[in-house]
């Protein structure tokens, strides 16, 4: 079993299950070379050994009062894929999921924050030659306008991706869509961060005067904290990618707030402090 992660955010638990751990991440932020990240000095953590930038992914489970809450469903078992290393999986992520603490019958909700393959792969696994939802006591919140972009995109591979991950939880009648500002608990509520995908969402976390926020995909790598013009190259809205980070970034510097990086190896999460005219993520 992978490295468990937990953080305690007031009376809200917050645990990582990891799926895989990824060496390389320039198919995605191109300008994370080797040399380019040995420019910035804290980045050790977030970095393999032979200076590649560190990428996960996972889910991020929250325990809040008798709930189970899971952020984004990663990439899924037995699924035909173009990558490589994610076509037709054999992982042991609901195992993991389940020494964790985390049976699928025990989860009540699940969050995607947007709806690309390494965010809802395990929303369904196969049963029997069919794809049924994993988590059958689970509600799954989906942002509006984000399923009816993707429902409507005529991409022969954006739709073979709802039809094996998305539909089914449909077909099943587990979806609630909702708003990007939807409140899913009096702790737990989302935030708009559109431009990776146009219904894009964070996920943000108060309890107790305590605060933090999941990333979802607004960024990547901590990298991209410390030089803020690194786009994605999966970003659908460049420009609106962009401006949203900075002002994310603006937003959180110096707060007291966790950020946990859907994507970030390593430690994961961290305080996002002021570094002259950027920023660096403090473990």
């Amino acid at each position: 079993m992978k490295e468990l992660l937990r953080w305690q955010i007031g009376d809200v638990r917050i645990t990582r299950v990891q799926e895989l751990e990824a060496p390389d991440i320039r198919f995605v932020v191109p300008e994370a070379t080797v040399e380019n990240l040995a420019q910035i000095d804290w980045l050790g953590p977030f970095r393999a050994r032979n200076g590649h930038a560190l990428a996960s992914v996972h889910t991020l489970v929250l325990e809040v009062g008798e709930r189970r809450i899971a952020v984004d469903t990663c990439i899924g078992n037995d699924k035909r894929r173009p990558i490589p290393g994610w076509n037709l999986r054999q992982g042991p992520f609901l195992d993991d999921l389940e020494k964790a603490g985390f049976p699928p019958t025990s989860v009540d909700a699940v969050i995607c924050t947007h709806l690309h393959v390494d965010h809802v792969g395990w929303n369904t696994r196969l049963v029997d030659g069919r794809w049924v939802p994993t988590f059958p006591n689970a509600r799954y919140l989906l942002v509006r306008p984000e399923w009816e972009h993707w429902s409507a995109d005529a991409d022969a591979g954006n739709q073979a991706v709802l039809s094996d991950s998305v539909r089914p939880i449909f077909d099943a009648g587990q979806v609630d869509l909702v708003e990007v500002d939807h409140a899913v608990d009096a702790a737990v509520r989302l935030e708009s961060t559109p431009g990776h995908t146009p219904g894009h969402v964070s996920v943000h976390i108060t309890s107790r005067g305590e605060q933090a926020i999941i990333t979802g995909d607004l960024v990547h790598h901590p990298a991209q904290f410390a030089r803020p013009h690194w786009g994605a190259s999966v970003d659908g809205d460049p420009a609106l990618a962009d401006r949203t980070r900075r002002a994310f970034m603006a937003r959180f510097a110096d707060m007291p707030v966790l950020v946990i990086g859907t994507h970030f190896a390593g430690p994961t999460a961290g305080r996002l402090v002021r570094d002259g005219d950027a920023y660096r993520l403090d473990v």
